[in-house]
């Protein structure tokens, strides 16, 4: 591919809330309010302002926080009620229980923070923003279930080793049933939202939550156990929960790995080449890259189109193929185009003219 760039007069597509520019025309920030450009949309649908999406990059990261704000005050409740439960019964295991639940919980503090950093604009420094945030915040989830994983191996043994005798079952065994309710609960919440706007991290928490649930069930397994007479029950369920915790980790960590390495479902890859095939002009799609930054898409692409045409018309076919993958590819924020005539063979030639279009984020 060419290096060249002949295309004078470039389209951008700016979804920062600061405003748009639409072939060269700038439209001022703060003319709208939100109601005031949903409105517009509805009268203009296919227009591509910044607020056609709703500002997507704002929307889900005020729904990510939502989320953690939401879950993060369920799991609270749910570790005051154990600690009370605690107090009366002295329960070692459901007192690990809550302390796991209460540090767990803070765990929505670097994805939160994450979240908040991903709103802030790119820079010459940090040309693509501040969406990758988000993974090292899933980096810092999966420690965190790792050591949930070392700590209850770790308590299981020294209750094999030595066994403890647990007061006050029944107050004991509904705490651990709320326990896992709140879990499992908030783990639902953040893994449905996570997928919902694409967020690795938010997902990998979500699952972290369900750690904490099994966690739970181990302490709700023990007292059942010891209330038939069985001591050991606790430490040995206590053990084949690590195993379970353990599995989840192994979901996490491939989750955020495969984020940090730039993985994109292939099914997206299919349905953008689908895309941009059907669009006029386009003879051929080359290379075809996507990221993630936070969970926002980007994409770059390289199409072929025919070698007689001029550089105004490959423009306008980098154009309209930009457009098609706005509109059909979830959460892509933006696209660079970059078109390659052909020759008469079908291939491309490296020293044509072609034209770019660059859609920045």
């Amino acid at each position: 591919m060419s290096d060249q760039s002949t295309s004078r007069e470039p389209h951008h597509h700016d979804r920062r809330p600061g405003g748009h520019r639409r072939d060269g025309h700038e439209h001022g920030p703060g003319r709208w309010s939100r109601f005031g450009h949903q409105v517009a949309h509805l009268a203009r649908p296919h227009g591509h302002e910044a607020a056609d999406k709703v500002d997507p990059a704002m929307e889900t990261s005020a729904e990510g926080m939502r989320t953690l704000w939401i879950s993060l005050g369920v799991l609270a409740v749910t570790a005051v009620l154990q600690t009370g439960v605690v107090v009366l019964s002295g329960s070692v295991a459901l007192l690990g229980d809550t302390v796991h639940n209460a540090a767990d919980a803070l765990t929505a503090l670097p994805l939160g923070v994450a979240f908040v950093l991903g709103r802030r604009a790119a820079t010459r420094r940090f040309t693509y923003g501040f969406g990758r945030a988000e993974d090292l915040a899933g980096i810092v989830i999966v420690l965190t279930i790792a050591a949930s994983s070392a700590l209850a191996a770790w308590t299981a043994v020294d209750r094999l080793l030595n066994p403890r005798t647990i007061g006050y079952l029944p107050a004991v065994a509904a705490a651990a049933v709320i326990g896992f309710i709140g879990n499992e609960w908030v783990a639902r919440y953040r893994i449905a939202t996570g997928r919902r706007i694409g967020s690795a991290a938010l997902v990998a928490d979500g699952l972290h939550a369900r750690t904490d649930g099994f966690t739970s069930l181990a302490v709700l397994l023990g007292a059942g156990g010891a209330a038939l007479g069985w001591p050991l029950a606790d430490p040995i369920v206590g053990l084949l929960i690590t195993i379970a915790i353990l599995a989840v980790l192994k979901d996490a960590v491939r989750e955020v790995f495969r984020r940090l390495m730039d993985a994109v479902d292939p099914a997206l890859i299919d349905r953008a080449e689908h895309v941009l095939r059907a669009v006029d002009g386009v003879v051929e799609v080359g290379e075809l890259r996507m990221r993630w930054i936070g969970h926002r898409l980007r994409a770059e692409i390289a199409i072929v189109v025919a070698g007689d045409l001029s550089v105004r018309d490959a423009h306008r076919i980098a154009v309209e193929a930009e457009h098609a993958l706005l509109h059909a590819v979830p959460r892509l924020a933006a696209a660079l185009v970059h078109a390659d005539p052909a020759t008469r063979h079908g291939d491309t030639d490296p020293h044509a003219p072609l034209a770019r279009h660059r859609a920045p984020a």
